[in-house]
């Protein structure tokens, strides 16, 4: 039996609250006469805005204070960005719904020139080391501005900053009814998403049979496959959410097929490959994968790109 409250612990961002606020609607419509409670917490990486999310620290930066909330019993569920999402977990917690997902595709706002059409040395803002390398790879001579800030910031920053465009995700632009703003959605061949782009995830503690019982209706199989995926192919690489991986799977049937890319911050070395099997076999794809890359050259490039986040936290130059 569903509880007659449960209490939804959601960062207070204009695109966290949409995404807490779209559960708490489905919530209410599987279970009329449920209350349910937004409860707002701020995070690491909401508290320190001017500074490169990679020279933060990635992993864990827009759930840790949050999951600190569950571990004490004051919330019930979470609900986060799926590409936020560490792929390690504190003891008794864990994800247990992965919601269908929205576009998955990076896109470009600008004055309505298309990626390919901005002009030699062009200015770019975005968030992604992920997006900076790919794009760079294919257009070396863009200037990557960092920029950071919620959705509706970062936009603003295009006329603020004079930049010639700023990349996002599609799924935050169309959740939050930016959609007419996009110029151009960029193909995953050229921008390869983020892990678990577009996706929600739903986190809770492992030992609560009535909250699993009540959310388990929000896991969407093809999407949790390919997220699945995607994130076996993180964790074996030992990726945070700053490091320039990217991921993307798709199901067909009983098929899933996975991208996975590594590149330097600079896009001048990459490597890049695809594995198919059975989607029952999502986790074993991703680490496959994941292998693959780091034979093929990944390794020594993570190792590189960690060895700059090292220097950069000890101030010694590289």
């Amino acid at each position: 039996m569903a509880p007659k409250q449960l209490r939804i612990g959601t960062r207070a961002s204009q695109l966290a609250l949409w995404q807490a606020n779209w559960v708490k609607g489905e919530l209410e419509k599987r279970y009329p006469g449920m209350a349910v409670e937004l409860v707002k917490i701020k995070t690491m990486g909401d508290k320190i805005l001017d500074v490169p999310l990679a020279q933060v620290g990635g992993k864990g930066l827009f759930v840790k204070e949050i999951e600190e909330a569950m571990l004490r019993g004051e919330i019930d569920i979470a609900v986060h960005s799926m590409k936020d999402v560490p792929t390690e977990f504190p003891e008794g917690l864990g994800l247990y719904c992965i919601t269908k997902r929205e576009d998955p595709r990076d896109a470009v706002i600008s004055q309505g020139v298309k990626f390919a059409d901005l002009p030699q040395g062009a200015k770019i803002g975005t968030s992604a080391l992920r997006r900076q390398a790919q794009l760079l790879k294919v257009r070396p001579d863009l200037q990557m501005v960092v920029i950071r800030g919620n959705v509706e910031t970062r936009i603003r920053k295009l006329t603020d900053e004079n930049l010639d465009a700023v990349i996002l995700a599609a799924a935050g632009l169309n959740r939050l009814g930016f959609a007419d703003q996009v110029s151009e959605y960029l193909p995953v061949e050229l921008s390869l998403p983020a892990i678990g782009q577009g996706a929600l995830g739903i986190e809770c503690r492992l030992d609560d049979e009535t909250i699993k019982e009540t959310i388990a209706f929000f896991n969407h199989p093809d999407t949790a496959h390919a997220v699945r995926a995607e994130r076996a192919l993180l964790w074996r690489c030992e990726g945070g959410c700053q490091v320039p991986i990217a991921a993307h799977g798709q199901v067909s049937g009983d098929t899933l097929t996975l991208t996975g890319f590594v590149a330097s911050v600079d896009g001048t070395r990459s490597v890049k490959d695809t594995i198919s099997g059975p989607v029952t076999d999502c986790e074993k794809l991703g680490i496959a994968l994941a292998e693959k890359l780091l034979a093929d050259g990944a390794h020594e490039i993570l190792a590189e790109v960690y060895q700059r986040e090292v220097a950069r936290e000890k101030e010694i130059p590289v």
